[in-house]
């Protein structure tokens, strides 16, 4: 069977920036100045942040985690659509890096509700179930170092309620996933995952094309 699959040109992802996208000012300037950070790779493009704000909303989310927070362009947008009495766990590493995301968020007005745990995030994750955290977060987004991808799954799946969503960022890696010339830690660990995501019955889950690859999966 054959598939025909649409190319996203430059004008066709252009048109959908300028028909779809929703942006804060603050954002806007977070991004532009991520754009110029030697690890600016890293960044999610607005549509991604604007998919799981509005994921965030959909299912009533108050209590979030994201795993790998880079500059805080992800955060601000789970946090902006986020009640007032929500809150948001960001795990990283750096505080080089987060400093920048701690500016905008302040100047946001959502810092209040983000708690920034500067820590390997297995080392948070597991401190959160042992202080009897399980089955107690709504959402959650996993974009941090590609090998750790199945642990913090395992982790935060516990976390998790029932019907509660992890959203898995750079799934395709870059295309590497399908080449078999691409053997790095990161690339095997994420063909594994995916493949453990297809059969794993205790979520439901759909790979969407966008950006360098998402994955939703839900909690059963």
């Amino acid at each position: 069977m054959q598939h025909k699959n649409l190319v996203m040109t430059d004008g066709l992802y252009e048109y959908l920036r300028s028909v779809s996208i929703r942006e804060t000012e603050i954002a806007r300037r977070l991004r532009e100045e991520t754009r110029l950070l030697p690890m600016a790779m890293m960044q999610i493009p607005p549509e991604q942040a604007q998919l799981m704000a509005l994921l965030v909303r959909l299912i009533g989310a108050k209590r979030c985690l994201e795993i790998g927070t880079f500059t805080g362009y992800s955060a601000l947008a789970v946090a902006n659509a986020l009640p007032d009495d929500g809150r948001l766990i960001c795990c990283d590493i750096s505080e080089e890096w987060t400093s920048i995301a701690r500016r905008y968020w302040q100047e946001a007005g959502v810092a209040d509700k983000i708690e920034l745990r500067l820590a390997p995030a297995i080392e948070t994750l597991t401190a959160l179930l042992a202080g009897g955290e399980a089955g107690r977060f709504d959402f959650a987004f996993i974009d941090a170092d590609k090998s750790g991808y199945d642990a913090y799954y395992e982790a935060v799946l516990q976390l998790l309620r029932p019907g509660g969503l992890i959203v898995f960022d750079n799934m395709f890696m870059g295309g590497r996933v399908i080449d078999p010339e691409a053997t790095s830690e990161g690339v095997d660990a994420l063909r594994q995952l995916n493949a453990k995501l297809r059969d794993d019955p205790r979520v439901d889950i759909a790979m969407l094309p966008i950006a360098d690859g998402v994955t939703l999966a839900m909690k059963r």
